[in-house]
C-alpha cells in the first residue's frame, strides 16, 4: 500500500516538473515576445481574451499567466479592465492541456514519443548557444510530463481488479445536486493541494479513464478545479497593490459565475457534451475526450456570456477590494510563495515601473534645489518643511533601490534566459546608479538649505551660473529618463558622452572662476566653498547619469 502510494505521488512529482520545465523553459524562448504581445494586445476585450488565451498556450500553465497579468496590473501596464479580458483568454487557452493530454496520453504507448524525445533533448542541454539549450530544456520537460502521465496511468489502480474503489466513489453518486456540489469541492480541494490546474486534471482524466468515476462526475470535479486554480493568482497578490488584488479577484469571481450557470443546467449541459462528440462517454476510454470538450466549451461559453459585463465586473472587484494607501505602489507580487509559479522571466514589468520611478525622483531632488537655491523660502518654518518633503523623496529612492534589488534577484532565483539576465544585470546597475544620482540630489537640496540658513551670499550672476549648470544637468537627466526601458542604440551614446563632455568642462570653467574671486576676496571663501560642493555634486550627477546610459546600452 505504502508503495503504490509513493509510486503514484512519484508519477504526480514527475508529471507536475515536467510541466514546470516545460513552463520555464517557453518563458525563456519567448518571454520578450509575449512581454511585447501584452503590452500592445490588450487594446480591446476581445484583444485581451486572444492574448490570454495564446499567451497560455505558449507557456503551457494558466497559473504562470494569470500570475503575469496580476504582476502587468501591479506594474501599471494594464488596467483592471484589460486584465479581466487576459484573465478570460487564459482560461480558455488552459484548456489546451486537457486536449494534449486527452489526445496524446491514452491513446498509445507514451514511452515511444517521450523517451526519444528526451534523447534527442539530452545533448542540447549542455550547447553553449542559449537557444538550442533552452529547446533542449523545453523537449526534456515535455518527456518528462507524458512519462510522468504514463506512470500515473499505471500507478491508478484498474478499476476491474479493484471494485471496491468503485464501491467507495458510488456512496456518493446518485444524489443529484448534492453529488455535484461534492465533487464539485473535491475538485478545489485537488487543485489547491496540487497547485496546478493542469495537475489536478491529468489526475481527473486517469480517473475517468480508468474507470473510478463516470462523465458528470468527472465534469463536477473539472468545475471544482477551474476555481481551485484561482488560488494561485490570488496568492501573487498578496504582496501586491489595489489593483492587483482586484484583479486576482475578478479571476474568482468570474470563474465561480460561471460554476453557477453550469451547475445550473448541469444535466443539460453533459447531455449536450454527450451528443456533440462522438463516442460513447460511459466508455472510459472515450472519456477523455469528451471532458476535454466540456472543459472547452465551458470555458468559452462562460466568456462569452461575461465578455459583454467587463465593467460591472471591474466595479464588483472595486467593491469587494477598497482603496488603501498611496503607498501600496512599492509592493510587488509575491515570488517568496512556494505556491506562486515562478514567471520571473516574464514580470520584469514591475522592476522596470520602479527604475522609472527612481528617474522620476532624481529629477524632482534636482529641480528642487535649483528652486530652493534660487528663490528660498524666507520663513525658516518652511525651508524647514521643503527639505523634509525632499528628504522623504530620497528615503523613498532607498527603499525602492532595495526592494527592486530583491525582486530582480527573485525574478532570476529560478532560471531566466541569458537575454534577460543580462538585461537584469543592466537594470541592477541602473538602480544602483539612480540611487546615487538621488543621494547626489538631497545633498544639492541641503546645500541649497545651508546656504539660507547661514546666509552664504554669492554674486547674481553666480546664482544664474547655478541655474544654467543644472538646466544642462537635467538635460542629461531627460536624456537618460526616456530610455530606461527602450534601450540605448549607438547614436545616443554619442549625444550622451558629449553631454557629459559639456558638464565636465561646464564645472571645470565655473571652479576656475570661484577659485579667482576666493583669491581676489577672502570674505567670501565659505559661500564659494559651498558653490564649489554645489558644482562638484552636480558633475557626479553627470558621471552616474553617463554611467546609466552605458549599463542600459550593454543591457539592450
Amino acid at each position: 500500500m505504502i508503495g503504490s502510494t509513493l509510486t503514484l505521488l512519484g508519477s504526480l512529482g514527475m508529471f507536475l516538473f515536467g510541466m514546470k520545465i516545460m513552463s520555464e523553459a517557453l518563458q525563456k524562448l519567448s518571454g520578450e515576445r509575449l512581454r511585447g504581445i501584452m503590452r500592445t494586445m490588450t487594446g480591446n476585450r476581445l484583444a485581451g481574451v486572444g492574448t490570454g488565451c495564446l499567451v497560455t498556450c505558449l507557456v503551457q500553465s494558466s497559473s504562470a499567466t494569470t500570475v503575469m497579468i496580476v504582476s502587468f496590473v501591479n506594474a501599471g501596464l494594464l488596467t483592471l479592465v484589460e486584465a479581466i479580458g487576459m484573465i478570460m483568454g487564459a482560461n480558455i487557452g488552459t484548456t489546451t492541456t486537457f486536449w494534449l493530454v486527452s489526445l496524446f496520453g491514452f491513446k498509445f504507448s507514451i514511452s515511444a514519443i517521450a523517451l526519444p524525445i528526451m534523447g534527442i533533448a539530452l545533448p542540447l542541454l549542455f550547447v553553449r548557444r542559449a537557444r538550442l539549450r533552452d529547446t533542449g530544456e523545453f523537449m526534456m520537460g515535455f518527456g518528462l510530463l507524458f512519462l510522468g502521465l504514463m506512470f500515473l496511468k499505471d500507478s491508478v489502480p484498474d478499476i476491474k481488479n479493484n471494485p471496491e474503489i468503485l464501491e467507495f466513489i458510488t456512496r456518493f453518486t446518485g444524489y443529484g445536486l448534492g453529488s455535484t456540489l461534492l465533487f464539485f469541492i473535491f475538485g478545489i480541494i485537488l487543485t489547491i493541494v496540487v497547485q496546478s490546474s493542469s495537475v489536478a486534471g491529468a489526475i481527473t482524466l486517469t480517473m475517468a479513464f480508468k474507470g473510478w468515476i463516470d462523465f458528470p462526475t468527472a465534469c463536477a470535479i473539472t468545475l471544482g478545479e477551474n476555481v481551485g486554480t484561482t488560488i494561485t493568482a490570488n496568492l501573487a497578490a498578496l504582496g501586491g497593490n489595489v489593483q492587483a488584488k482586484r484583479a486576482a479577484r475578478v479571476h474568482l469571481v468570474f470563474n465561480l459565475i460561471g460554476v453557477l450557470w453550469a451547475i445550473a443546467i448541469f444535466a443539460p449541459f453533459t447531455t449536450f457534451i454527450q451528443w456533440l462528440v462522438p463516442g460513447d462517454a460511459a466508455d472510459p476510454n472515450n472519456m477523455p475526450l469528451h471532458m476535454a470538450a466540456f472543459h472547452t466549451i465551458f470555458n468559452v461559453a462562460n466568456t462569452a456570456l461575461l465578455i459583454g459585463f467587463v465593467p460591472q465586473l471591474a466595479r464588483l472587484a472595486e467593491r469587494i477590494v477598497k482603496d488603501r494607501a498611496a503607498t501600496a505602489s512599492r509592493d510587488h507580487v509575491d515570488y517568496e510563495s512556494p505556491l506562486v509559479p515562478h514567471t520571473g522571466e516574464l514580470n520584469l514589468a514591475e522592476a522596470e515601473r520602479d527604475v522609472q520611478r527612481m528617474g522620476a525622483i532624481t529629477r524632482e531632488l534636482l529641480t528642487g534645489f535649483t528652486e530652493l537655491f534660487a528663490q528660498p523660502p524666507t520663513d525658516p518654518a518652511a525651508l524647514e518643511a521643503r527639505v523634509k518633503a525632499f528628504k522623504g523623496l530620497e528615503k523613498e529612492s532607498d527603499r525602492r533601490a532595495i526592494e527592486t534589488t530583491n525582486y530582480l534577484l527573485r525574478c532570476t532565483s529560478g532560471g531566466v534566459s541569458d537575454t534577460t539576465m543580462t538585461r537584469v544585470t543592466a537594470m541592477l546597475r541602473v538602480v544602483a546608479e539612480l540611487e546615487d544620482i538621488c543621494d547626489c540630489g538631497y545633498r544639492l537640496v541641503l546645500l541649497a538649505e545651508r546656504k539660507q540658513r547661514k546666509q552664504r551670499e554669492l554674486p547674481p550672476e553666480v546664482r544664474k551660473q547655478v541655474a544654467d549648470f543644472a538646466s544642462l544637468v537635467l538635460q542629461f537627466m531627460d536624456f537618460y529618463s526616456g530610455r530606461l526601458t527602450t534601450g540605448v542604440p549607438a547614436a545616443d551614446m554619442e549625444t550622451a558622452y558629449q553631454l557629459e563632455n559639456q558638464i565636465d568642462e561646464f564645472r571645470k570653467n565655473l571652479r576656475k572662476a570661484s577659485m579667482q574671486r576666493m583669491r581676489a576676496s577672502g570674505d567670501t571663501i565659505k559661500a564659494e566653498m559651498l558653490y564649489i560642493d554645489v558644482l562638484n555634486n552636480m558633475e557626479s550627477i553627470g558621471n552616474h547619469s553617463l554611467n546609466v546610459l552605458q549599463a542600459l546600452r550593454h543591457g539592450g
